[in-house]
């Protein structure tokens, strides 16, 4: 399998998992603690996670599919620097768990990195 492939699909499992799982399958108490953060009521609380997780899922998705889009993979590494920043500033001390945003964020951000330098050299390979 190419290295591209590999980047794409990880990537793109990483965004579908986090949405699958810890929202859309169950809560995770951290989902919940970090989402309440923001200062919604419980309900809206729990229907921002729903929606978080299915937009996280489609997210997933397209980038499986149009990985060479670069303002796709853009975004991507847009959102995710996004979700880091959110985190630090909305619970810091998650940044300090097990698994935390920051050993996930940034190699997933690495990856977006990875496939739009690899769209972009493909470009320039073929003018």
């Amino acid at each position: 399998m190419k290295q591209i492939n590999i980047a794409r699909f990880t990537l793109g499992f990483m965004w579908i998992y986090q949405g699958l799982v810890p929202k859309l399958f169950t809560i995770a108490p951290l989902e919940w603690q970090l989402s309440s953060s923001i200062g919604f009521s419980a309900d809206a609380t729990f229907w921002f996670i729903k929606f978080a997780g299915l937009s996280e899922v489609i997210f997933g998705l397209l980038l499986i599919k149009y990985y060479q889009s670069k303002p796709l993979l853009m975004l991507n590494i847009l959102a995710l620097i996004g979700l880091l920043i959110v985190s630090a500033v909305l619970q810091p001390l998650l940044l300090v768990e097990a698994f935390n945003p920051v050993t996930t964020n940034i190699p997933c951000i690495a990856l977006g990195v990875y496939l739009f330098s690899m769209e972009t050299a493909e470009t320039s390979l073929q003018q």
